[in-house]
């Protein structure tokens, strides 16, 4: 069991949103990563840990997203449904912190930094879709920014599963702890 004091705790879930957890996913389904999440979430609120809801979304006409002059870029052609960066019905509770932001990371361009040192948050346990997308650089950036993280695998899937395993496997034991949702608690 991992014990993490609240008081200097944070959880951050990134894009469990209605636009994300409708895509294919694995190794986990979406339903999984979300209910793990949704659990996590109401274990860390009674314990006193700060949730972060973390979604990404885009103007209508694509002026905010990243330039797409790269080899693989992402599609665009159609509109984003008016719903897609909803957060999953339920998951958002009085108190949580909410930041939208408009690439993978959820630093880069958000006070997201700003909020957390502020409330004298020193580690962060992070969660969400996709583990080597909006999880990975997420983690990579507070890994630079000096904080301690946590990642429960089973909290996290990706678009890949060879790419979800590399990450855990290769990356992530680099930058932080794996974990499993069920082996983090929180005690003062």
């Amino acid at each position: 069991m991992l014990a993490l004091d609240p008081k200097t705790t944070a959880l951050v879930l990134i894009d469990l949103q209605k636009g994300i957890l409708s895509m294919p996913v694995t190794p986990h389904s979406s339903k999984d990563v979300l209910e793990k999440g949704t659990v996590l979430a109401q274990r860390a609120r009674a314990a006193g840990v700060k949730v972060v809801l973390v979604h990404v979304g885009f103007a209508a006409d694509f002026a905010d997203a990243p330039p797409q002059n790269v080899d693989a870029p992402l599609s665009s052609a159609a509109p984003l449904p008016a719903d897609w960066s909803d957060f999953a019905s339920g998951l958002q509770q009085e108190g949580d912190l909410v930041v939208l932001k408009h690439q993978w990371g959820a630093f880069t361009g958000t006070d997201l930094d700003l909020q957390l040192r502020r409330r004298g948050i020193k580690t962060i346990i992070l969660a969400g879709i996709a583990t080597n997308f909006g999880v990975e650089s997420t983690l990579r950036h507070a890994w630079e920014l000096g904080y301690d993280l946590v990642v429960p695998e089973d909290g996290c899937t990706s678009l890949d599963k060879d790419l979800h395993e590399m990450a855990f496997t290769r990356v992530f034991p680099r930058l932080c702890r794996v974990t499993r949702t069920d082996e983090i608690s929180f005690t003062a």
